[in-house]
């Protein structure tokens, strides 16, 4: 009988890409919120662009929050401390949050949620995380990357990045990393052959190791394909909530409802319901 083969391929964000940013955000709102009160209703939206921030949406708490701190707070932690990236923790800031409609908290009041939807879950016993493999390998070599930066490791990283991993399956098991496509922002002294021999070292080598997988060849793995990338964030992609639910559920593998997570409460039936 014949092997039947196929590729499989996930992507992953760092911490620091535009997207990612206002799903910090938004979640550190709400959790700001839910420590004082956790009673708190929220569906909170942010949207980053250069040097802009801005934020969105409804909220129904006794918490006494202090947004623009915590929205400055956030950008900070995540890397972005330099204004010449044209994004940064002194970004203009505008919020027009407003009270949750009274219509909605009178459904979630009664019967714990406010809105119908549709969630899946789904795990395999590919990975120790019981996640597919190239989701899983997406995700460890990005936070690879964040760590390899906030430690200094690689100090001449900037806080955005994205990985891509194409995994080959033989009669549906995983057996080989079949292609990496990995793209970081880098200061501008150093040379794309830094940038491709650190991320080479520090980042692929050792998260392979770790899931006893193999570097592919050098022609099937493409570090910063498009040539230099200085400036990071929203300067050069704005972000929004919730547009990396693919990342955040199963890179695809999966079905996924459609609903994302960040900035809302555990009565938004499209958190809760796929978390449960």
């Amino acid at each position: 009988m014949s092997t039947v083969t196929r590729l499989f391929t996930s992507e992953s964000v760092c911490a620091g890409h535009p997207d990612k940013i206002c799903d910090a955000i938004s979640d550190a709102i709400l959790d700001a919120a839910l420590a004082q009160d956790p009673l708190s209703r929220a569906g909170l939206e942010t949207v980053a662009g250069a040097n802009k921030i801005a934020l969105f949406g409804e909220i129904k708490t006794t918490a006494d929050l202090n947004y623009e701190k915590i929205v400055r707070d956030k950008v900070q932690q995540l890397g972005y401390t330099v204004p010449a990236w044209g994004f940064s923790q002194d970004s203009q800031f505008s919020n027009d949050i407003h009270q949750q409609s009274p219509e909605i908290a009178i459904g979630v009041d009664a019967d714990g949620a406010g809105d119908q939807g549709m969630m899946f879950g789904y795990a395999c016993d590919e990975t120790p995380e019981l996640l597919p493999l190239p989701i899983a390998l997406a995700h460890a070599l990005v936070k690879r990357i964040d760590a390899a930066r906030e430690s200094g490791e690689l100090a001449w990283l900037r806080p955005d990045g994205k990985s891509q991993v194409t995994i080959r399956y033989e009669d549906d098991k995983p057996v080989a990393v079949e292609k990496l496509v990995i793209a970081v922002a880098h200061d501008e002294a150093t040379t794309a052959e830094q940038v491709r021999g650190d991320i080479l070292q520090s980042v692929v080598k050792p998260v392979l190791e770790s899931y006893d997988f193999a570097i592919p060849e050098r022609e099937n793995i493409t570090i910063n394909g498009t040539g230099i990338w200085h400036i990071p964030g929203p300067e050069s992609d704005a972000g929004l909530t919730g547009r990396k639910i693919v990342v955040d559920t199963y890179g695809g593998y999966a079905r996924v409802g459609g609903g994302a997570f960040s900035g809302k409460d555990p009565s938004k039936v499209d958190r809760s319901g796929a978390y449960a």
